[in-house]
């Protein structure tokens, strides 16, 4: 990872750079260098993660070089209530890299999380500082299996690793660097409209829900134990689920998760 420059094609993402050989987390390190005033664009990435963080509390832990771990700082100038919508587009920025890379299905568990054959390799964790009206910072942090080969019992049938869907070991520097790449073209197409609404048909196409049985859990007492059929995402990147009377429900991502019929998916 500390040649992920050598690789980058971007204008203004990852050109301020950080490789650390050891952290606790991408996503501290991150925003204690934004805290000191790392400019917009600011990328960090480590060969170890010791306590890493995901979604929900969830704990995210990387052995030396076996995976991407790296984190984003941006300063964006639109309103706090629009960075939820950040955390969706880096999913499809790493989905888009998968496929692009390598001939896999790389696909999007909503809101976040990237599966291949049913399987996580990849999440994703957005922390934001900001006033009311005012974002002094975002970090968006990203932790993809890359050459893993075994996992907790816990996490067998449900994780994988782009090594052991291949067959074959990764290099982690231009898989980084193109998930970098498409995230600043998508970026700046988000920044220019204010929403999701020019990637719903993409994100849509490799939703692994999509038209199929989901149950929110973890939802607010209004969605408390809502079950029905994943349609897609809205403008604003909530998951649209429609229940057995045909009302369509907005599902807001926060401290939700999404589980499938039979299990994770």
């Amino acid at each position: 990872m500390k040649d992920l420059k050598k690789h980058l094609r971007t204008k203004w993402l990852g050109q301020q750079f950080y490789h650390e050989e050891s952290v606790d987390s991408t996503n501290t390190r991150a925003r204690s260098l934004a805290e000191q005033g790392a400019v917009h664009g600011t990328v960090v990435a480590a060969e170890e993660q010791t306590s890493g963080k995901g979604r929900l509390g969830r704990g995210w832990v990387m052995p030396k070089g076996s995976s991407v771990a790296m984190t984003c700082i941006l300063r964006p100038a639109f309103l706090p209530q629009d960075a939820s919508m950040l955390t969706l587009l880096m999913g499809l920025s790493v989905a888009q890299a998968c496929r692009r890379l390598y001939p896999l299905e790389a696909q999007i568990k909503w809101p976040n999380d990237i599966v291949i054959s049913g399987k996580k390799i990849c999440g994703i964790l957005t922390e934001m500082s900001a006033d009311p009206g005012q974002i002094h910072h975002v970090v968006i942090g990203v932790g993809i299996n890359g050459n893993l080969t075994v996992f907790p019992e816990e996490l067998r049938e449900k994780a994988t690793s782009l090594q052991l869907e291949l067959g074959a070991r990764i290099r982690r520097a231009p898989l980084a660097a193109a998930v970098l790449e498409a995230f600043e073209e998508n970026y700046e197409v988000f920044c220019s409209c204010g929403d999701l609404s020019p990637f719903q048909g993409a994100y849509d196409r490799i939703l692994v829900n999509r038209d199929a049985f989901v149950a929110v859990q973890g939802a607010g007492r209004e969605q408390e134990g809502l079950c029905g059929i994943a349609r897609g995402i809205s403008g604003r990147g909530e998951l649209l689920v429609e229940r057995e009377d045909g009302f369509v429900v907005k599902v807001n991502s926060g401290e939700v998760s999404v589980r499938g019929r039979d299990g994770y998916v």
